[in-house]
């Protein structure tokens, strides 16, 4: 996700508190029957090292190991509940223990804008534990059905989470199917006082779009919603004549049906999280080209915008030749820009499907180029490497600013050391307000810190070792864990080893300290001067 920009010279942006929603209260529910349909097994990989502080964690995890914690299998037989949460500091309750999920598959009878519709979720699972209780993260909506393997199940809502108890205890290692009827919300949203602003359902003049960053998909549909956690998505959405749905991934199907109402089903092909499932629904035309090696490039775009947003639109096949040439083969099948024409205050990586406000892709060129080229970025760092917990987003964040902040360097925009130089002078500031690059509160953690103040964290480490270490550094880090998620401590080793020096105190330093450390070769850049609250 890009936040708003600022000036040009590095956007010495407002800072507002962040506000936390009341706690729902705790209601039961008994609900029988069965709806949606089965998908197919997939086991998909991911989990966080559930530690008790904010603070940075104690070792890096092995390569393709996930680090310990409240989903790794529990020891005997004996049926227990399922963690509430896998652990994380910054949001304690996302996600959930006790089982992995190998596929959803979301049925929409979407009707029309801003009006409830016809839902379910199959959720293909295996019992990580011996399970008597699960929970799901759900909020709002209204809860129809829960049957686990065909067989009514409890469902009590606690707050944003759905506890399902099954009709007899799941054996460890046991594969189970959860089916979830109810009735969709489009109107759903929720607020930070951050760079996100309003989140979950999107509303659009003639369908919506989804913003589920950072735990919005919980008002969208049931989900193991965590940044680690991925499986793969079917997408099944019925909708009026005249009316295009799009998602992640590869259109599978389209059924005109007897109603004149169509069918549209979409496989996301690669596991994904739950915060960059997209969704979109409206007067859309799917303009196609080809990029690198023929890559598919699949835009999404409504139809009265098509010919005002090709000109930027038509550089996403550069835009991938150039991020290319710096991070190795994009990691997806297929790519393209889904062009909101909402009230987005931000652009959204939702993955191989990037969400960019109309506004950005008619305005000016520099400005719209910054965008389409962070989001892009993170489909390798982001999308396909995933965060192991919340603290870690300046990986994601800091990696697609820097990248659109080196490519508009020589493409119209400020130079990066500029851009640099303005970032390192308010960093002191950021840290104060809004915490170390590596050590956000949960009310700060998509604020400026996370942007260019992150982005200066790997200039610095640029300047320490060299352009073509930090090549090296950049393309093994999106090579090594492809498809998996990482964290810092996994970072700060890869850094190490690539270069062959002991980076850790010198990136610790940068990630965890009171203070901006001086930055190589610059002996005269300064901060500034905390302001005090």
């Amino acid at each position: 996700m890009s936040a708003p920009f600022g000036r040009a010279s590095g956007a010495r942006d407002a800072r507002a508190a962040a506000g936390r929603g009341p706690r729902a209260r705790r209601t039961a529910l008994a609900v029988t029957g069965a709806v949606g349909l089965a998908g197919a097994a997939v086991i998909a990989g991911g989990a966080l090292g559930a530690r008790g502080g904010a603070g940075r964690p104690d070792a890096p995890a092995p390569a393709g190991q996930a680090a310990p914690g409240a989903t790794a299998l529990a020891p005997g037989g004996t049926p227990s509940p399922g963690a509430r949460g896998i652990g994380d500091p910054l949001m304690p309750l996302a996600g959930n223990g006790g089982y992995t999920v190998g596929r959803y598959t979301l049925t929409f009878d979407w009707r029309a804008p801003g009006t409830p519709f016809p839902a379910s979720a199959n959720i293909r699972a295996t019992a990580t534990q011996a399970l008597s209780r699960f929970d799901l993260d759900f909020a709002g909506n209204t809860l129809r059905t829960v049957t686990v393997d065909g067989a009514p199940a409890k469902a009590v809502r606690d707050g944003d989470e759905l506890v399902v108890t099954p009709a007899k205890p799941l054996a460890r290692g046991r594969t189970f199917t959860v089916q979830v009827g109810y009735t969709a919300d489009p109107t759903q949203r929720r607020h930070r006082d951050d760079a996100i602003q309003d989140y979950g359902w999107v509303p659009t003049a003639d369908g919506t779009l989804l913003s589920p960053q950072p735990d919005g998909a919980k008002m969208i549909f049931p989900a193991d919603d965590h940044p680690s956690l991925r499986a793969p998505v079917t997408f099944k959405v019925t909708t009026p004549p005249g009316l295009t749905a799009v998602a992640n991934g590869r259109l599978v199907e389209r059924v005109r049906q007897k109603d004149g109402r169509t069918r549209w089903t979409y496989d996301s092909e690669a596991p994904v999280a739950a915060q960059l499932v997209q969704l979109a629904i409206g007067k859309y035309d799917l303009t196609e080209r080809r990029g690198p090696g023929g890559l598919p490039v699949r835009d999404a775009v409504p139809e009265d915008l098509v010919a005002g947003t090709e000109q930027y639109r038509s550089l996403t096949p550069e835009h991938l030749s150039w991020l290319e040439q710096r991070l190795g083969p994009y990691p997806f099948r297929r790519y393209g820009v889904l062009v909101g024409d909402a009230e987005l205050p931000v652009a959204l990586e939702t993955q191989s499907l990037s969400v960019v406000p109309s506004a950005d892709l008619l305005g000016d060129q520099v400005d719209a180029e910054r965008n389409l080229v962070h989001e892009l970025t993170h489909h390798w760092t982001g999308d396909s490497v995933a965060v192991r917990r919340w603290s870690d987003l300046w990986l994601s964040e800091g990696h697609a600013r820097f990248y659109e902040r080196l490519y508009s360097d020589t493409h119209g925009g400020p130079s990066l050391e500029d851009a640099m130089r303005a970032a390192y002078e308010q960093h002191d500031q950021w840290r104060h307000d809004d915490g170390a690059p590596a050590e956000p509160r949960a009310s700060t953690l998509f604020r400026q810190m996370r942007y260019d103040g992150s982005a200066l964290v790997l200039y610095a480490l640029r300047e320490k070792v060299g352009e073509d270490t930090f090549g090296r550094i950049e393309r093994s880090w999106v090579t090594t864990y492809r498809g998996r998620a990482a964290g810092t401590r996994d970072f700060v080793a890869l850094a190490s080893r690539v270069a062959g020096q002991d980076l850790t105190s010198f990136l610790d330093a940068w990630l965890y300290g009171a203070h901006t450390p001086p930055m190589p070769g610059r002996p005269d850049w300064r901060t500034d001067p905390v302001a005090e609250d």
